[in-house]
């Protein structure tokens, strides 16, 4: 049976933040309303916790509801981590795209999300808290043992003035068609709004000297887009 998976690492417990011993008691409300409300864990079921440096096995050996869970490690888990560090940065996007975007890049191992504010967005904020969540529960889900970054929206002349210290590849339906980025272990993904990039953001990328990915034959929606080319560009 699959064992849910739990990030604590921004947890804190009586005396900071909690640490993942062979044994220790858990009072963190939130969470222990979710493994016994939601999940009707009793003693003996077992859960994986993890942090960013370690993920483990543990057993529920006491429950003092609601306040107190005490577990006992079972063994260590082997983490699993992205292979290369993507940046996706993507334009703004209406109503629950964002989500779509940041729950399907997250499992397929983007590491840091900068959402992008350009000529054609038709929003210009994104809710960081409810992004933040999204991005965790994915995490958790798919199996990855870190929780990737999502900063809040800057322009785009911002970002590229900003990501300078490894390559920026725009993403959008032309003739030139690159190679894999097998080679690149870092590099960072840009995906335009509704309606593509403007005249003047296309003239940027050429001041910048950005190289040009093809990801695709047809015209994809952009959050489509996002997800094809992380999916292609991470192989």
């Amino acid at each position: 049976m699959r064992l849910h998976r739990f990030y604590v690492g921004e947890i804190k417990d009586k005396a900071g933040p909690l640490e993942l011993d062979k044994n220790f008691w858990v009072h963190d409300k939130n969470l222990i309303s979710q493994w016994l409300n939601v999940l009707r864990y009793r003693v003996d079921d077992q859960l994986v916790l993890f942090n960013d440096q370690t993920e483990r096995i543990y057993k529920i050996t006491k429950i003092e509801a609601p306040h107190s869970i005490n577990l006992e490690l079972i063994t260590e888990q082997k983490r699993i981590l992205p292979k290369k560090h993507v940046y996706l940065m993507w334009g703004i996007l209406k109503k629950d795209k964002n989500d779509f975007v940041l729950q399907k890049a997250t499992e397929l191992g983007v590491r840091n999300f900068v959402p992008l504010i350009t000529s054609r967005s038709q929003k210009k904020d994104i809710n960081i808290e409810r992004a933040k969540k999204i991005i965790k529960e994915a995490s958790e889900q798919c199996g990855r043992s870190d929780i990737p970054e999502i900063r809040e929206p800057i322009t785009l002349h911002e970002a590229l003035n900003e990501y300078t210290e490894f390559p920026l590849f725009v993403c959008q339906k032309t003739d030139i068609y690159q190679d894999k980025l097998q080679n690149i272990d870092k590099f960072g993904l840009l995906i335009g709004p509704e309606g593509g990039w403007s005249d003047a953001e296309i003239m940027q990328f050429k001041t910048h000297k950005l190289k040009t990915i093809n990801i695709a034959d047809f015209t994809l929606r952009a959050e489509t887009a996002a997800i094809i080319a992380v999916a292609k560009l991470l192989q």
